[in-house]
């Protein structure tokens, strides 16, 4: 299917060396499940049905919210469907984890309370399902990573292009800034700045963007640096193209390698920065589901909840191994010695 997508024939060579890599291959297809799995969490952790027929009314509570006069509750703000009392013609269906990131179980004495069959990995310092908030907290990580990488990639084309392209003296007072930026802490700037600042996912990934941009623009003002000169620019400069249809055109398509080749490495290293900022109470607000945040609190209890450690640790290398693995493939596929 995606090789009848594929027109270019270099293009098509690496995808088929990249899926002929199969610890690769099969990392990528975990990895995109994880993804859709995180991003459809509210249809499999949640405390709210996903289909109600209640008194031969249908009613769909995952993704629409009802008042409680529609059920016959007074006195309440919110329908809690699990004390919702059906009769033998009423039916629901239930996600697989009957927990969402932020409700706490109310059945257990203390917290946190280890895996039950009603909490499979457990509960956090406030009573909420340990699961369902691994399984939430994914879909920040994985955004706040693919995003910082996406502006950082942005920003290291357009500075990194502009200085290889130009060269010169343009050139030169540009890796002059490019030497300051990169001698600034990043993460510790970033926790001066999440201190003063409300910290919010906006907030993060601006910050993180607008100094992250420095190891991108190397490799992009190296690789515009080599092919500024080649044959296929010459030609079309001779024949009058404009520097902007050369830049996007000609030079840029073929200096994305070693950014391609790079960008899992990336994202992996931007989910340990969040994890870390969460851990340290720099990141996310509370009561945001985190990996971080749930490691930060099994340093709380280690001597009583081992489960707050293990089980966000087991998501955090899983992720980060399937996403080395990933560029292993990706830098493999895209080796010029086996084109």
């Amino acid at each position: 299917m995606i090789e009848k997508l594929i027109s270019n024939e270099l293009t098509l060579k690496r995808w088929r060396r990249f899926k002929a890599g199969r610890s690769a291959f099969l990392s990528a297809i975990i990895f995109l499940s994880m993804v859709v799995m995180t991003f459809i969490a509210p249809m499999l952790a949640n405390n709210k049905p996903l289909y109600l027929s209640y008194k031969s009314k249908s009613y769909f509570p995952v993704f629409n919210d009802y008042h409680p006069k529609q059920f016959g509750l007074k006195n309440t703000l919110v329908v809690n469907y699990k004390k919702l009392k059906l009769a033998e013609e009423d039916t629901v269906i239930w996600p697989i984890i009957k927990w969402d990131p932020l409700s706490s179980n109310s059945e257990v004495y203390s917290y946190p309370s280890p895996p039950t069959a009603s909490n499979i990995m457990g509960t956090d310092e406030s009573g909420r399902d340990v699961f369902s908030r691994i399984l939430y907290g994914f879909k920040y990580s994985i955004s706040y990573a693919f995003l910082v990488w996406f502006l950082s990639l942005i920003l290291g084309i357009i500075f990194g292009g502009t200085m290889g392209y130009f060269g010169g003296t343009f050139d030169m007072i540009g890796q002059r800034i490019v030497e300051i930026f990169s001698t600034i802490p990043m993460f510790f700037l970033l926790l001066i700045l999440i201190s003063i600042f409300t910290p919010s996912m906006l907030l993060l990934v601006t910050i993180s963007s607008a100094f992250g941009w420095v190891a991108i623009s190397y490799y992009v003002r190296a690789e515009f640096l080599k092919n500024r000169k080649r044959e296929f620019v010459e030609a079309a400069r001779s024949m009058g193209a404009k520097s902007s249809t050369i830049i996007f055109k000609h030079i840029l398509p073929n200096s994305l390698v070693p950014i391609i080749t790079f960008a899992p490495f990336v994202i992996s290293s931007h989910v340990i920065s969040l994890s870390m900022l969460d851990y340290l109470g720099f990141g996310l607000p509370v009561p945001t589901p985190s990996w971080g945040e749930l490691l930060s609190q099994a340093q709380k209890h280690f001597t009583v909840a081992w489960w707050l450690a293990v089980y966000p640790s087991a998501a955090l290398f899983v992720t980060l191994t399937l996403l080395n693995l990933i560029g292993e493939g990706v830098r493999d596929a895209m080796d010029p010695n086996m084109n």
